[in-house]
């Protein structure tokens, strides 16, 4: 499973990067207002820090509107996503870049209906948001295994999935067994992937012997 950071905060990206665990960044337009930067100037950051993907949002609604921004957009580095609605201008804008190349990024995906539309439309890739759906007191997961399943009956359909609005650890762990191709992961939620009440005992147990030994590896 391929890990992207759900984030549009440079120190965050910079320190996350460098464990070599980052594969891409999602952004949107919410993320770098949060931020205070320029919008371009943080894409073009981001790319420059991160090899992967990098999703860059438009803010038009309308699909000529959505390829005059994505152009702009694709414009700043090659590792650039273009991110764009699921509605039917929006998967209009994914068929004019997926035909020149051009990753996509479909996003606000909340049926395995609209997943099946976004792989038809040359999608790199399908956001499903398992939280929100969680909220709203439906199985986000199982919105999971029912895309991983249709995409793997139809070898032709090269989207991948890419699980958006993780809440936890398990929405990972979860979809990572089904078969998702990408998690997007907020930094706070990725680093508790690396807690575990026995690996602290174990390693308070190691210091602690280690201790008594009265030894240094390095003087």
């Amino acid at each position: 499973m391929k890990f992207f950071i759900d984030t549009a905060e440079i120190s965050e990206i910079r320190e996350l990067a460098a464990t070599g665990l980052v594969d891409g960044v999602t952004t949107n337009p919410t993320l770098i207002a949060k931020s205070g930067r320029d919008f371009i100037e943080v894409i073009g950051e981001i790319c420059s820090i991160v090899k992967g993907p990098v999703s860059a949002e438009v803010t038009a609604l309308d699909a000529e509107g959505m390829i005059k921004e994505g152009e702009k957009l694709a414009k700043i580095a090659d590792n650039v996503a273009i991110k764009v609605p699921l509605t039917l201008d929006g998967l209009k804008a994914c068929r004019h870049f997926s035909d020149k190349g051009i990753l996509v990024n479909v996003t606000l995906c909340f049926s395995a209906a609209q997943a099946i539309l976004a792989a038809k439309a040359g999608a790199a890739f399908i956001s499903p948001f398992v939280g929100r759906l969680d909220d709203i007191g439906q199985d986000g997961l199982q919105l999971i295994e029912d895309i991983v399943t249709i995409y793997e009956n139809y070898p032709q359909f090269t989207t991948e999935v890419l699980v958006a609005s993780i809440r936890n650890p398990m929405h990972i762990v979860d979809s990572a067994k089904m078969g998702a191709h990408v998690a997007t992961i907020p930094p706070s939620v990725l680093k508790t992937l690396v807690k575990h009440p026995l690996t602290d005992k174990g390693i308070d147990a190691f210091m602690a012997d280690w201790a008594k030994t009265g030894q240094k590896i390095v003087a």
